[in-house]
């Protein structure tokens, strides 16, 4: 089995309590109230549930409302996680080691899949966070005032301030661990969160996702999207649209997914060029602007769209019952996950807590926190009197 654990595998999964040998190739079930601390079957409720929520949300888009963004945006980020994943679990399988090597390894939570690399959970977080940005974003009406690419860029930045909350307490509570010795990837860092990650997978893959997405089988002139209630029996299709037939959405859903990872490499390409251990400083001065771009960008976008929408002068965005409470629970659920992590935060020396475990950014999880809840607060007070709007268009 040394092919699926290998001796860097197995250091970092009996840091986390398990071995990676004998795994089952497919899937293995475990009690929920056997795992390794009780936040873990909280988290799964959390995701997994934020994701049929989402699934279920994404299709009344597409059948009440004629808009398949959604629904293609939350099968592509499950195909962008089936391109992008395996090769960050198993580098040796795809000639990889010397490029990227062993980065990290997710703990054993109730569902696994993958020689136990994959949990149910993760497959779930994609779409979920995915169509929780998405749908801020949209409800503050950026994709109808600014188009496809401002809005990508939005999205960015509303999955950094969500991502990051997560990220930043992922490994303190042993939801996953990062390898130690892959400095060529996992330096720098900010606290134990490898700052590429928190750039690439927390904010590029989304924006870079959301925008193929949306250019793709987003609504455009002479062209509806997909057919939705509009092209339903006894229901006149819209003036002057011709919708894309099903397949043709499934390909380029397909495509936007797929492809994402390219947006990705493109990204790391600056700071990448300044690999080595000698290097480190220039690569954290790369990342830290990159991110800043991230932050201004976003927050100009989304101040601009509040600002826009409460005088009147954008367009009505339906503001549904997804994004009125999925995005609040999620931070809420987060918040409280953060607080019972606090004791063993403030009695960490040398940034690892008397569990052996490393800690999160606590100003940044903070910052990102208020920036949630900006959001959030924002969707209702913008959306309180607004009719519905016709498909995001592309």
């Amino acid at each position: 089995m040394g092919y699926t654990c290998d001796p860097v595998a197995e250091r970092v999964a009996e840091k986390l309590g398990f071995s990676c040998h004998h795994a089952h190739p497919f899937v293995t079930f475990r009690d929920p109230f056997d795992l390794a601390n009780g936040t873990m079957p909280a988290l799964e409720l959390l995701i997994i549930g934020g994701a049929v929520f989402a699934l279920v949300h994404a299709w009344r888009r597409w059948r009440r409302d004629g808009d398949p963004v959604n629904i293609s945006l939350w099968f592509a980020s499950v195909v962008y996680l089936a391109v992008i994943e395996p090769p960050l679990y198993f580098p040796g399988w795809f000639g990889l080691e010397e490029q990227v090597g062993f980065i990290f390894s997710h703990n054993v939570f109730t569902v696994q899949f993958m020689y136990d690399r994959l949990p149910l959970y993760i497959v779930a977080f994609y779409p979920a966070i995915s169509q929780l940005a998405y749908e801020l974003v949209r409800a503050l009406g950026v994709f109808a005032r600014r188009g496809p690419l401002a809005g990508a860029v939005a999205v960015a930045f509303a999955c950094q301030v969500f991502y990051e909350i997560f990220d930043q307490l992922g490994p303190q509570l042993k939801w996953w661990a990062w390898n130690p010795g892959n400095t060529m990837i996992n330096q720098p860092a900010l606290a134990s969160v490898p700052m590429n990650s928190m750039l690439l997978f927390a904010s590029v893959s989304f924006g870079a996702m959301t925008y193929l997405v949306v250019r793709l089988v987003g609504a455009k002139a002479g062209r509806s999207a997909l057919p939705g209630r509009s092209a339903l029996p006894g229901r006149s299709a819209l003036p002057g649209r011709s919708a894309l037939p099903g397949w043709s959405v499934g390909w380029r859903t397909v495509v936007a997914g797929a492809v994402t990872p390219l947006a990705m490499i493109i990204v790391s390409a600056p700071s990448g060029a300044f690999r080595g251990d000698d290097q480190v400083g220039i690569q954290r001065g790369i990342l830290s602007a990159e991110l800043a771009v991230v932050w201004i960008a976003g927050l100009y976008l989304l101040v601009d769209a509040y600002r826009a929408a409460r005088a009147g002068d954008a367009a009505p965005v339906p503001s549904p019952v997804f994004v009125r409470i999925y995005p609040a629970v999620y931070l809420a659920v987060l918040v409280v996950l953060w607080l019972v992590a606090l004791p063993a935060y403030f009695a960490a020396t040398g940034g690892v807590t008397e569990q052996g475990t490393p800690v999160g950014s606590l100003w940044y999880s903070a910052l990102c926190a208020v920036a949630a809840a900006g959001l959030i607060l924002a969707v209702p007070r913008v959306k309180a009197s607004r009719p519905a709007a016709e498909a995001v268009r592309s």
